[in-house]
């Protein structure tokens, strides 16, 4: 329990870097070794200890440094894969203002899952107040799946503007039917002005959700609430929700209540029935972005750094990736049986995927309950006459146009691309540990199939121990390192020398053995001049060469906001 006693070896260090990255708590962290080691008394070190090197080791990026690792971090996946893109808007002071980026994956997933977006925002997650902006889309087994991420200082209009101008030159121009996002002023103004022709939703679960607040104040208001959903929900042609709105208003007297005011004049951008005619991929509000900060939020806080929140990001596209793989794996392996005779679920069954062939038989089997009748038919469309039975005798009449198009299967590019994630930044020697770790457990797996194995395993290391101790123990003392071997690695190594503590106030300049033996003759006011041999001794015992070198060093001119800094728009 002594701290001199207590210390983390290359392999514990290792763990808790890895488990660091994959979000994994220190807690659990320490308390996997203590199940490993067979119980506390057997580690020589404690909880405390794991926590203090993630701290001081692991997380620890000054504000300095953070903002120019963001910008490597985005140069080395630009380097790994061409079609990484990424752009930053710089203030004055070259701190960070905007940034966007998106990998080659999410780039060619947009061309098969475009068209419907949800965009949403949220906040604490980085020491900052930078606000995380998520695109998401639906792939084709009904899958969230991220299409960009952005960091913005503040919310106002102009910042949208530039964030999604540059989503729609990473997107390669190309504008998507449908754009889901917040009930947000700055955001609907952007999004005319730079997709004009997309068709904008507000998520209608967050205004439902307003509604205790709104109208708390009036009598009943529960009423009100459930009024006001059945009036949303329930009205299956536009003239029928006007009705039904100006009846509620008239029976609750909410006339003169500006929020419903302003709720009916936005009514074309939030209310089902006008918008439902569109193709929305299912969806309706922003929960799908949503859903994404909540992972993120389980492994960073207000006081992430910048390099901590990309690492995650990393993280959640690969996660996203691999659900993806297994449902494409399930889809390519299994067959969901047929639930009728019918040809046409024959034919879905054939050309969908599992989780959109479901939706298919739902479909089936609520076509049950309706009556069909052909109106007219020309020019590859045809009008229907649906009557759906609610109840006993309650019917709701629709009319169905459709839209006779070419069957084309699909060829998917970007599942043959791997989402980014960059390969951790460590020393020459952790590499080298991994490395000895990664072949060790294969040797070791095999020689523990019998004692005879182990038994040659172990005689091999203790005289391979043997043979590398002796190593170190002739190269013990100094090394030298020149151009003709050098390498990246091997300079990384360099150490600084050990710092001298000195008492008192150093002096300006230290002399040399000369300067100091003619110092010490005039002092002491000696009229024998030293002659010429005992200045040439003096002389020789002292060979100084200076010289300087004047190295080109890669600044990256990124600097993040101040840590106060709460100029956050509204």
């Amino acid at each position: 329990m002594l701290k001199q006693h207590r210390e983390l070896s290359m392999s514990i260090r290792r763990t808790i870097e890895n488990n660091e990255e994959a979000g994994i708590r220190p807690s659990k962290t320490y308390q996997s070794f203590v199940a490993a080691a067979g119980g506390h008394r057997e580690l020589n070190f404690i909880e405390k200890d794991v926590r203090n090197y993630i701290t001081r080791e692991v997380r620890n990026v000054s504000e300095q440094e953070d903002a120019k690792e963001f910008g490597k971090y985005f140069l080395r996946m630009k380097e790994k894969n061409p079609n990484f893109f990424f752009e930053l808007e710089l203030e004055e002071d070259q701190s960070i203002k905007l940034a966007f980026w998106a990998d080659a994956r999410s780039r060619a997933a947009f061309e098969y899952f475009r068209d419907v977006i949800s965009f949403d925002t949220t906040y604490n997650t980085n020491r900052y107040n930078l606000v995380c902006g998520s695109f998401v889309g639906v792939n084709h087994h009904g899958q969230s799946t991220l299409l960009g991420c952005s960091l913005m200082k503040n919310e106002e209009i102009e910042s949208f503007k530039w964030l999604f101008q540059c989503w729609l030159r990473c997107m390669g121009g190309n504008t998507p039917k449908g754009f889901l996002t917040d009930q947000c002023a700055s955001m609907k103004r952007a999004l005319e002005a730079c997709m004009p022709t997309t068709v904008h939703r507000w998520c209608i679960w967050h205004i439902m959700k307003k509604i205790p607040s709104k109208l708390n104040g009036y009598k009943g208001h529960a009423d009100i609430e459930q009024e006001m959903s059945q009036v949303v929900w329930n009205s299956h042609s536009k003239d029928s929700f006007d009705r039904n709105w100006n009846d509620f208003l008239l029976n609750f007297g909410l006339a003169d209540k500006k929020w419903l005011s302003d709720l009916y004049e936005d009514r074309h951008i939030w209310v089902p029935i006008y918008l439902d005619h569109h193709c929305w991929a299912g969806m309706r509000s922003t929960q799908r972005s949503e859903s994404m900060h909540s992972f993120f939020n389980k492994y960073i806080t207000r006081n992430s750094s910048l390099i901590q929140f990309v690492k995650q990001y990393d993280n959640c596209l690969g996660s996203r990736e691999q659900a993806e793989r297994e449902l494409d794996a399930a889809d390519f392996h299994t067959v969901i049986p047929c639930a009728t005779k019918s040809s046409i679920e024959a034919q879905f069954q054939d050309a969908y995927t599992h989780a959109k062939f479901r939706e298919v038989q739902a479909q089936f089997r609520g076509k049950a309950n309706c009556i069909t009748r052909l109106r007219n038919s020309a020019l590859g469309y045809s009008v229907y006459e649906v009557g759906e039975q609610v109840f006993s005798s309650i019917f709701n009449k629709f009319v169905v146009t459709y839209d006779s198009v070419a069957a084309e299967k699909v060829k998917r590019r970007h599942t043959h691309i791997k989402s980014s994630h960059d390969e951790p930044l460590m020393e020459p020697r952790s590499k080298r540990f991994d490395q000895l770790v990664f072949r060790s457990q294969n040797i070791c797996e095999f020689a523990s199939e019998s004692e005879e194995l182990t038994a040659i395993l172990h005689r091999a290391y203790d005289n391979v121990m043997a043979e590398m101790e002796s190593l170190k123990a002739k190269r013990k003392g100094t090394s030298s390192l020149s151009h003709e071997d050098a390498n990246l690695e091997s300079v990384n190594e360099l150490q600084s020398p050990p710092r001298i503590r000195t008492r008192g106030r150093p002096k300006n300049r230290l002399g040399s053995k000369l300067e100091k033996q003619i110092a010490n003759a005039t002092k002491k006011k000696k009229t024998k001049v030293l002659s010429e041999i005992n200045l040439f001794d003096a002389a020789s015992a002292v060979h100084s060469i200076s010289s300087q070198y004047q190295g080109h060093v890669m600044n990256y001119q990124f600097r993040v906001p101040a840590a106060g800094d709460n100029s956050l728009g509204v």
